[in-house]
C-alpha cells in the first residue's frame, strides 16, 4: 500500500504489465509517479480540493502534513486566484501556465494546468526556470527554417537551432521510414562525443503506445536519468479509481525499460519533441545531454514552436517536390499527344530521350510491355526475362503501382536478376493483364549501421534494473545484399502519376484504333468498356458508337436509346448553353476542347465538377473518323478547393489571440512572432495545392491550420506567462529542485 493512500488498495505495478518481451503493453501514461524535481496535484473542480497528491508535495510547498482534503486556497492563495483566471480554457489538449511563489518560503515556481480525461485538474510545480530572450529565438529561428530549401539542409539547420536553444550535447534530427524504423538523419554534438548520424534503430525501439503518445505531448523531457521516482498518492484516482492518465505531463517518470535504454547510451538527460507532418508522426527532435539538465517552461515551449515550424518547412518540403514530378509528367502527356497527331504512335515520346522515363524515378532502366511488344531504355533485363517479370506481376494483388525494393526476395525465381533489376516499380496502364510500365535499379550493396544488432537476443526480467535492450550501443553494421536503393515518396508519385497518364493515352490511342479499324470494335470495345475513365465515342457526325460503363454509372438515367447522338446528353449538364457551344465548335470546327463543366447531380445544388477532355481524329489532314470524349471527375479537387479557402479563413482567425488574456503590447508582440509561422503556413499551402493529389490536399491542408492553431496557443501561453514575476535565472545545469 502506498503511503497516505486514502483508502487501502491493492498495488499494481506501474506502467502495466510489460518487459522487454511485450514492451508493446507497456502503458506508459499510466506511470503512478513523477520525477522528483517537481511536485503534482490533482484538484477536484470547483472548489480546488486536492483529491491526488505526489508524495513529495506538501515538503514541496512548505505544508506540514498530507494535502489529500485539502483546499488550494489554504495551501496557497495568490496561486489559487491565478488558476481561477484561467480554468474557462479547455485544457484537455495544450497545458497553460503560471509563474507563482508557493509555499512560506515563497518560492517562485512555473506552474502547469491540464485536464486529464477521467476528469479534475492537474497541477504540475517546478522551480522557476531561466528567463530567456524567446521572442528573438522564435522569429530568426522560424525565418532560418523558412530559408532552406532542401529536407537535408532543413535539417541540418533544425538540428543547430535545437542544440542552441537548448545548450544539450547533442541534438539529433531522427525521421521515421515507411516501415517505422528510425534513422539519425541529421546531429549537432559537442566535437569529443561519438557521432549517431547515420545510424538506424528498429522500429520495436519505440512502441506504437509512445509514437501515439509523442502525437499529444509534443514535449518530453528527462532531467536526470537516475532519479527516484516520486508515487503518487492514493495510487489510483478517486475519480476514476484508476491510474491517473498522465499523457500530458512533463513531470511524468519514465519507463524503467527507457530509462536503461539511455543508461546503456551513457544518457543522463533528454529534451525530445515531436516532429508532425500531415498529420502523423514523422520523426523526432532528440536532445541528449551526458550530465542532469532541466529545461524551463519557456525552453520547453520555444521548442515546441520550433518543432511546428518544422514539421510545416517539411511538408511543405515534400510537396514541392512532388509538384516538380507532377510538372514534368505534365510534359510528358503533351509530348505524347504531339506523338499521336505527327506519327499516330504515343511510344515515340517515351523512349525518344532516355532520361524521359529513367529521370523522374531514378531508375537505372525502364521498360514498356504493350500489346505483346517490349521498349527499353536503359540498363534492363532481356525480353524474355521482362515478359516473366510482367507474368509474376500479374499474380500480385493490382495496386496503382507495385514496389519491389528486393526482387529476388519476393520472386525467388527471378533471383538471377538481382545485379541489374533488385528494385522494381510497376504501373499498370490498361485492364489487359502484362500491359506495364517498369522501372529497374541495381542491386546496390550496402552497409546499415544500427545502434546494436536488432537480432541480438535481450535479457528479460521482472528486476526494471536487469532491462537491458541491447546492453551494448556499440555500432553494429549490416551489409545488405540483394536489395536496390529504396524507391523514395517522390519516386513513388512519379511512377503514379506517368502511370495514369499512360494510361489516359493508351484509352485515347485504342479508341482512336476502334474508328479507324473497324474489324477490330469487338476487342477494342471491351477495353474501352473495362476502362474506368468515362468514355464517349462518337462518328464524324456526333452519332454515338460507343460509351462504357463508367460513363454510364456517371450519367445513369442517360443509358440506352434516349441518347443517340452526343447532343442528347446536353439535358444531363447545368451548364447547358456553354456547353452546346463548345460540343458544337468540336463537331463543326474539328478542334479539341479542354474544359470544366457541371453535370446536374441530385445530391449537390452545384452539380458534379467534371473536366473534358474531346479530340477530333483524323485519318488525313481533312478527314476525320471521329471524337473521343473523355471525362474526368473533379469532386475530390473541388474538395480540395474548398479546404485552401478554409485553411486561409483559419489562418487569418490565428491571428487573433482570445479577447482578454493579452495587454495591448502582448498582443503586438503575438502578431509579430506569429506573422512568421503563418508566412510558413502559407508557403507549405502552396505547395501542398501544387503538389499534392487532390484525395490527400484536405487532410495535408488541415493538418497545416492544426499546426498554426497548436502554435497560436502555445504562444498564446508563452507570452502570458512571461508576463509573471520573474526570478534570477538559475544555472540551466541544474537537475533536481
Amino acid at each position: 500500500m502506498n503511503a497516505g493512500s486514502a483508502l487501502p488498495i491493492a498495488p499494481s505495478p506501474a506502467f502495466g504489465e510489460a518487459d522487454l518481451s511485450n514492451c508493446e503493453r507497456e502503458q506508459i501514461h499510466l506511470a503512478g509517479s513523477i520525477q522528483p524535481h517537481g511536485a503534482l496535484l490533482v484538484l477536484l473542480e470547483p472548489e480546488l480540493t486536492v483529491a491526488q497528491s505526489s508524495a513529495n508535495a506538501a515538503a514541496f510547498l512548505g505544508h506540514p502534513r498530507p494535502l489529500t482534503g485539502m483546499r488550494l486556497h489554504a495551501l496557497c492563495p495568490e496561486l489559487t486566484a491565478q488558476v481561477a483566471s484561467r480554468l474557462d480554457a479547455a485544457l484537455d489538449a495544450i497545458p497553460v501556465a503560471l509563474r507563482c511563489t508557493v509555499g512560506p518560503a515563497r518560492r517562485l515556481c512555473d506552474v502547469m494546468l491540464h485536464r486529464p480525461a477521467g476528469g479534475g485538474l492537474v497541477m504540475e510545480l517546478e522551480p522557476a526556470g531561466e528567463v530567456i530572450d524567446f521572442a528573438r529565438r522564435v522569429e530568426t529561428a522560424v525565418q532560418t527554417l523558412l530559408s532552406a530549401y532542401t529536407l537535408r539542409a532543413l535539417c541540418d539547420e533544425a538540428a543547430r537551432i535545437f542544440r542552441e536553444v537548448t545548450g544539450y550535447d547533442r541534438v539529433m534530427i531522427y525521421r521515421f521510414d515507411e516501415d517505422g524504423h528510425g534513422e539519425v538523419y541529421s546531429e549537432q554534438r559537442r566535437p569529443d562525443l561519438e557521432p549517431y548520424l547515420g545510424n538506424r534503430y528498429p522500429a520495436s525501439d519505440i512502441p506504437q503506445i509512445a509514437r501515439r503518445l509523442y502525437e499529444r505531448n509534443r514535449v518530453r523531457v528527462l532531467v536526470d536519468i537516475n532519479y527516484t521516482p516520486v508515487p503518487l498518492e492514493p495510487r489510483l484516482s478517486p475519480l476514476t479509481a484508476a491510474e491517473l492518465d498522465m499523457s500530458l505531463c512533463v513531470l511524468r517518470s519514465s519507463s524503467p525499460i527507457h530509462v536503461q535504454y539511455l543508461k546503456n547510451m551513457g544518457v543522463a538527460a533528454t529534451l525530445v519533441t515531436s516532429i508532425m507532418v500531415g498529420g502523423r508522426l514523422w520523426g523526432l527532435v532528440s536532445c541528449h545531454h551526458t550530465v542532469p539538465r532541466s529545461a524551463s517552461f519557456e525552453t520547453r515551449a520555444v521548442c515546441e514552436l520550433l518543432s511546428e515550424a518544422l514539421g510545416t518547412r517539411v511538408a511543405a518540403l515534400e510537396s514541392f517536390v512532388q509538384g516538380q514530378a507532377e510538372l514534368s509528367v505534365r510534359r510528358l502527356e503533351q509530348r505524347m499527344i504531339e506523338a499521336i497527331t505527327r506519327k499516330g504512335d504515343w511510344r515515340e515520346a517515351l523512349f525518344d530521350v532516355p532520361d524521359t522515363l529513367l529521370q523522374p524515378v531514378g531508375a537505372t532502366g525502364a521498360a514498356l510491355l504493350f500489346e505483346g511488344g517490349v521498349q527499353t531504355t536503359g540498363e534492363v533485363p532481356g525480353t524474355a526475362e521482362l515478359r516473366e517479370i510482367g507474368r509474376w506481376i500479374d499474380r500480385q494483388p493490382r495496386t496503382p503501382v507495385l514496389v519491389v525494393n528486393a526482387l529476388g526476395a519476393r520472386a525467388p525465381g527471378l533471383r538471377r536478376l538481382t545485379p541489374m533489376a533488385s528494385g522494381l516499380l510497376a504501373a499498370p496502364i490498361s485492364s489487359v493483364p502484362g500491359e506495364y510500365l517498369l522501372w529497374f535499379r541495381p542491386e546496390q550493396k550496402r552497409t546499415v549501421t544500427w545502434g546494436g544488432d536488432p537480432n541480438k537476443p535481450v535479457t528479460i526480467g521482472n528486476d526494471p534494473s536487469e532491462l537491458s535492450p541491447r546492453r551494448s550501443f556499440a555500432q553494429w553494421h549490416q551489409v545488405v545484399e540483394g536489395t536496390a536503393e529504396p524507391w523514395t515518396a517522390r519516386d513513388l508519385t512519379a511512377a503514379r502519376l506517368i502511370g495514369d497518364t499512360v494510361t489516359d493515352v493508351v484509352l485515347q490511342f485504342r479508341s482512336v484504333r476502334m474508328l479507324i479499324a473497324q474489324d477490330q470494335l469487338d476487342q477494342v470495345r471491351r477495353q474501352v468498356e473495362a476502362s474506368e475513365l468515362p468514355v464517349v465515342i462518337c462518328d464524324p457526325d456526333g452519332a454515338i458508337q460507343l460509351t462504357n460503363a463508367a460513363f454510364d454509372a456517371l450519367v445513369p438515367d442517360a443509358r440506352g436509346g434516349s441518347r443517340r447522338r452526343v447532343e442528347d446528353l446536353l439535358p444531363h449538364f447545368m451548364d447547358a448553353p456553354t456547353v452546346t457551344r463548345r460540343l458544337r465548335d468540336v463537331l463543326g470546327n474539328r478542334r479539341s476542347w479542354r474544359g470544366e463543366v457541371r453535370l446536374k447531380d441530385d445530391g449537390e445544388a452545384e452539380g458534379r465538377p467534371l473536366l473534358v477532355r474531346a479530340d477530333p481524329v483524323f485519318s488525313a489532314p481533312d478527314r476525320v473518323l471521329g471524337f473521343v470524349f473523355l471525362f474526368n471527375d473533379l469532386t475530390r479537387r473541388k474538395e480540395a478547393d474548398a479546404a485552401r479557402r478554409r485553411f486561409q479563413d483559419s489562418i487569418l482567425e490565428s491571428h487573433r489571440p482570445r479577447t482578454g488574456y493579452l495587454d495591448t503590447q502582448e498582443d503586438v508582440l503575438f502578431r509579430a512572432l506569429l506573422a512568421s509561422v503563418v508566412e510558413n503556413a502559407q508557403l507549405a499551402a502552396l505547395e501542398i495545392t501544387d503538389g499534392v493529389e487532390a484525395a490527400r490536399m484536405p487532410e495535408m491542408l488541415e493538418s497545416v491550420r492544426a499546426s498554426v492553431a497548436r502554435t497560436a496557443q502555445v504562444l498564446e501561453v508563452l507570452i502570458w506567462h512571461a508576463r509573471q514575476p520573474r526570478a534570477a535565472s538559475p544555472s540551466p545545469r541544474t537537475g533536481d529542485a
